[in-house]
């Protein structure tokens, strides 16, 4: 009976291995449709563990779709193979050309870029290097007349500054027989002294003016000419082709005195304006003509001044005061000035004025004289040099005045001195640029402190006191200090003397050879103040100088042109010199110590220093 009733309750489920009975525990986990069964069969391709799974199925129920499901794979795959053996067989195809598709895809990738190289390299220019940090261009004939300072100014478009001047060929003129010496204005190309273009003037060249200029499209840069007696023109920068030539019939009792001076716009034709400086032949009248610098007609009738001074003549220079006011300044040996919009009425005869000209300054035109006239007396008493300084302060220039004897800056406000400075024989136009770090401008100052002895200082631009001096010897004539602005908004200045005494020679072993009459060019950075650098010399006569800049490379160059040393009253041949500042310092230059130093300054320290500068224009224009 306990038999029976145990096995009545028997649940259902999968039968015990060892007992052939159903376990009820794990029914849940075996207990599955005929339907999943179909599916699984399908999914599997029917083989699992190399049996067929349908003879472990034992359901007689099932024997219907479990024949079915052997008829449908037995269609499907192919004689002698199963089906799971099928889909391996297309897996391992596909894998196998997946390598190659990978090579192909990144070897067509590699020949276009090579292509895309190619054309980048054959049809866009890479912008030109300036491989020649140094030459020499013997221009190979007598050269005289007046020589004027050197304007650097990129008229190739290779984005380096190339060089502008101008000679007045003697020999050529005594060989062909002529009266007059042929006067050219030439243009050298800044990367290798070759000859850009040449041009034929009439007479002797005061000033060639580029940077700055507005009097043509920017797509087509000018220089604008000035010549010593009549002539001033305005060339194509890029070919030295005439523009416009002014016609001397404007001019007919006097002659220019100064280069022009570039205006804004006067007559609303959206091209740059001019105002010219001419002097009477016999009286100190002058007077100031409006020109036109699209057309170089004048705007206007001559306005005429006479002026009381004696002395060398100042400007003219155009100032524009912190009101946007604009006033002409100019005198000899004191500066005077006079309003731009005075010059306009007077020139065209009317009251109306162009936008440009409707502002005034209070401050500057309360040193009107008591009579009411329209010159204002600015500095009176042997005045040589008027600068335009930016200031740090105000968005008006400052005044910087050089006299013989004293220094004086005003600010370009209320025209009030800022500081006066008193030295000795001061012979040469103050280099500004940065010595220390407060931002403001200083200034680089020769003077002569005894027979073949000159005194370099430096003067602070906030207070007008020297930070930096040196007496160095010195036989050359006349030349300009120069200086050149580094990334960290410190200059170099460079200047020329002779060579320095045995005791504070370089510190580089090995002798020296001395020479008579070779004057050196000397740099000083603020960062070393107690050494100069010897970047090279010259036995001949510099008669000009100027710094460009490579903004490529921020690199910058020194050109120099020298007469040779010929006999008496006869002009030496003219050589134009290129000399890369930072190629020079590092390959040629000797260390000069000015005095001793604890610890010593090491040539590897400074070269290490040296081969980290970079150069800039001065961001601004004095």
């Amino acid at each position: 009976m306990a038999t029976v009733l145990s096995r009545a309750l028997k649940l259902p489920g999968k039968k015990s291995p060892d007992l052939g009975e159903y376990d009820p525990l794990t029914q849940a986990d075996s207990d599955e449709s005929e339907d999943d069964l179909v599916l699984n069969l399908q999914k599997n391709g029917g083989l699992k563990n190399g049996k067929s799974t349908l003879e472990e199925v034992q359901d007689p129920d099932s024997e219907v779709e479990v024949e079915v499901t052997k008829q449908r794979l037995s269609e499907s795959a192919p004689d002698g193979y199963p089906a799971e053996a099928t889909g391996s067989l297309e897996q391992k195809a596909a894998s196998s050309l997946m390598p190659y598709l990978r090579t192909a895809v990144f070897l067509l990738t590699m020949v276009i870029s090579m292509i895309l190289v190619l054309v980048c390299a054959f049809l866009i220019p890479c912008p030109p290097r300036d491989l020649h940090n140094t030459w020499n261009r013997n221009l190979g004939q007598e050269a005289g007349g007046v020589l004027f300072p050197l304007e650097l100014s990129d008229v190739n478009g290779d984005g380096l500054p190339d060089i502008l001047l101008s000679f007045t060929a003697l020999m050529n003129a005594s060989v062909l027989g002529v009266s007059r010496p042929s006067v050219t204005v030439m243009a050298l190309s800044g990367m290798n002294g070759s000859t850009l273009w040449s041009s034929h003037i009439p007479e002797e060249t005061r000033s060639v003016q580029c940077k700055g200029l507005t009097l043509t499209a920017p797509a087509e840069p000018g220089c604008l000419v000035t010549g010593t007696s009549k002539f001033l023109s305005l060339l194509q920068a890029s070919s030295g082709k005439t523009v416009w030539t002014l016609n001397p019939a404007h001019l007919p009792s006097g002659t220019l005195a100064a280069p022009a001076v570039m205006l804004p716009d006067l007559d609303g034709d959206k091209v740059g304006d001019l105002v010219v400086l001419a002097i009477g032949e016999t009286q100190p009248d002058l007077c100031f003509i409006l020109v036109s610098g699209k057309t170089g007609n004048p705007l206007g009738g001559p306005v005429k001044y006479s002026i009381n001074g004696e002395g060398k003549l100042i400007g003219p220079q155009a100032h524009i005061t912190s009101q946007g006011a604009i006033y002409i300044l100019f005198g000899f040996g004191n500066v005077q000035a006079v309003a731009l919009r005075d010059l306009f009425a007077q020139a065209r005869n009317r009251d109306s004025f162009p936008p440009v000209l409707q502002r005034e300054e209070p401050e500057w035109e309360k040193r009107r004289s008591v009579n009411l006239s329209e010159l204002i007396d600015i500095y009176s008493g042997g005045v040589e040099f008027l600068q335009m300084v930016t200031a740090s302060d105000t968005n008006c220039s400052d005044l910087l005045i050089t006299t013989k004897h004293n220094l004086t800056l005003l600010r370009g406000e209320d025209l009030e001195p800022r500081w006066n400075l008193e030295l000795q024989d001061i012979h040469s136009q103050p280099a500004p640029g940065y010595f220390n770090a407060d931002q403001t401008l200083d200034f680089m100052v020769q003077a002569q402190s005894n027979d073949n002895v000159k005194k370099m200082l430096v003067v602070d631009g906030k207070s007008g006191l020297p930070v930096w001096s040196y007496d160095l010897p010195c036989h050359m004539q006349e030349s300009d200090a120069l200086s050149v602005m580094t990334l960290e908004k410190k200059s170099v200045f460079l200047f020329w003397a002779d060579e320095m005494q045995p005791a504070l020679q370089n510190l580089e072993p090995g002798p020296r050879n001395k020479r008579p009459g070779l004057h050196h060019l000397y740099l000083l950075h603020p960062t070393f103040p107690t050494l100069l650098l010897d970047l090279t010399n010259v036995t001949d006569t510099v008669t000009a100088s100027a710094i460009g800049i490579n903004d490529l490379q921020k690199d910058a160059f020194y050109i120099t042109m020298t007469t040779s040393l010929t006999s008496e009253n006869q002009p030496g041949l003219l050589l134009v010199s290129k000399l890369g500042l930072r190629w020079a310092m590092l390959a040629q230059s000797r260390m000069v110590p000015l005095m001793e130093t604890t610890p010593k300054i090491s040539r590897g320290e400074v070269r290490r220093f040296l081969s980290r500068l970079k150069f800039i224009d001065f961001p601004h224009k004095f």
